[in-house]
């Protein structure tokens, strides 16, 4: 007995919208490619409602430009997604922006340095909160001056895509006179608050994967034969750690630079993950960073 073939192209239109809703974004626009019916199923406003995160009106409704012109400005959800996944919206006052990976539909968050805690960050001699033209939030923390150097930021997993794989990111620049970083790494963690955490070290330093490959001793200023040693044991200290699993910071294609913090992943329910930085044990002071905040986006698999 012979078995008849089905015809996909046969199928209505709706039938394929359906399936198509049960793929990715990035599988929906390369299978619209295929055929007339594809294409005309994955521009379907059911097949993108899918792909927007189920609370997406919530979070519109967050935006510090209201959600009423956000949801009336595009004609179709695809609009809408897309809208989404090339701009990010600021909501909760302006301390947090969001939007979409384009090709996953997972959500991003940026946290505003303004939205985390800093330590000494209201003590004007050691840092000053002042507008940065690049910066997409009102403003930035530059660090003038401190020893204690500890930065923690915290979002609820409720916020984040289930059964995703996230990872933090410290967004930054640095100022030309910048000090006290180099070869002295600072620990990063993320994980669920109050409990342990993996922690690795990251380097802030522009040019601390050169020094890395070259060795190269940084200048000191001239002082007692008892500091120049102290400094060279605790360069030694440091080169054996930042031998290990030290994170470099790359630049971003908005301008900035990024350095990656740790990594999470968020299976669902209600916990507050955390993502910090500390440098607290050099003796050393720092200055120089300007912080826009940490981003928690999807972990790309490579």
């Amino acid at each position: 007995m012979a078995v008849q073939s089905c015809d996909i192209y046969g199928l209505p239109e709706d039938c394929i919208a359906n399936a198509l809703s049960l793929t990715t974004p990035k599988d929906a626009c390369r299978l619209s490619m295929v055929a007339s019916i594809f294409r005309s199923a994955a521009q379907s406003d059911g097949v993108w409602e899918r792909f927007l995160p189920s609370d997406y009106r919530n979070i519109i409704s967050r935006s510090i430009d209201g959600s009423d012109s956000l949801l009336t400005k595009f004609q179709s959800k695809k609009d809408l997604y897309l809208h989404l996944s090339d701009h990010s919206i600021l909501i909760d006052a302006g301390l947090k922006s969001f939007k979409l990976d384009k090709w996953s539909g997972k959500k991003c968050y940026m946290l505003a340095a303004k939205e985390l805690y800093i330590v000494w960050g209201d003590t004007s001699q050691y840092w000053q909160w002042i507008p940065h033209p690049e910066s997409r939030f009102s403003e930035v923390a530059e660090l003038l001056d401190v020893c204690w150097f500890e930065i923690r930021g915290y979002i609820n997993t409720t916020m984040l895509s289930f059964n995703t794989v996230y990872a933090a990111y410290l967004v930054f620049t640095t100022k030309s006179r910048m000090y006290g970083f180099d070869y002295h790494p600072v620990e990063a963690c993320v994980g669920i608050k109050g409990h342990e955490m993996v922690k690795q070290t990251v380097c802030l330093d522009p040019e601390g994967a050169q020094r890395r490959m070259y060795q190269i001793v940084p200048r000191r200023r001239v002082g007692s034969l008892f500091n120049r040693l102290w400094h060279l044991q605790r360069q030694q200290d440091d080169h054996v750690a930042m031998e290990g699993s030290t994170e470099f910071l790359r630049r971003r294609e908005d301008g900035w630079m990024e350095v990656e913090l740790g990594e999470y992943f968020v299976k669902g329910g209600e916990d507050d993950l955390e993502m910090s930085l500390m440098e607290v044990k050099g003796g050393n002071w720092k200055s120089g960073l300007i912080i826009q905040g940490i981003e928690i986006r999807p972990k790309k698999c490579t």
